[in-house]
């Protein structure tokens, strides 16, 4: 296992609820992040010895898929307004650790994307996921319990 450091700074823009009708319409603010040379070298090194890229957190996946946009991952810093929701094709990460989200935020919709890529079922997964987060008495929020989702 090797860690490696990315940085996002979170705005205020992350936290707010999606109130549009359709999630395309929702707009992101910008959030500066970097993702420096020597941390996607090593990113890099691991996707072609064909090692997974396990994101810790979703401002981790939000900054390796803003530096990922052009095809190919490369050492930026600079601002991104990526807005993540199903369907999503990820470029970078293969495994997401994460903890439990409030609805009709942004970084449910970046989980419920990951759970499954590239089509909208992930939705319905991460509803039936937080249903037994609740029934069991799993916390929520930034200090809650965490899941792997692959």
């Amino acid at each position: 296992m090797q860690l490696t450091q990315v940085t996002l700074h979170v705005g205020p823009g992350t936290f707010l609820p999606v109130k549009v009708r359709q999630v395309a319409d929702h707009h992101m603010h910008s959030e500066w992040f970097e993702l420096s040379p020597p941390a996607a070298a090593a990113i890099s090194a691991a996707r072609a010895e064909g090692r997974r890229i396990v994101a810790v957190g979703t401002t981790a996946v939000r900054v390796l898929e803003s530096a990922a946009a052009g095809g190919e991952l490369s050492p930026r810093c600079g601002r991104t307004d990526i807005f993540i929701y199903p369907p999503y094709d990820f470029r970078m990460v293969d495994a997401l650790i994460t903890n439990f989200h409030l609805p009709r935020s942004t970084l449910l919709m970046l989980v419920a994307a990951f759970c499954s890529p590239g089509s909208t079922a992930g939705v319905e997964v991460i509803l039936r996921a937080y249903a037994q987060a609740v029934q069991q008495g799993y916390r929520f929020y930034s200090y809650g319990d965490a899941m792997l989702i692959e």
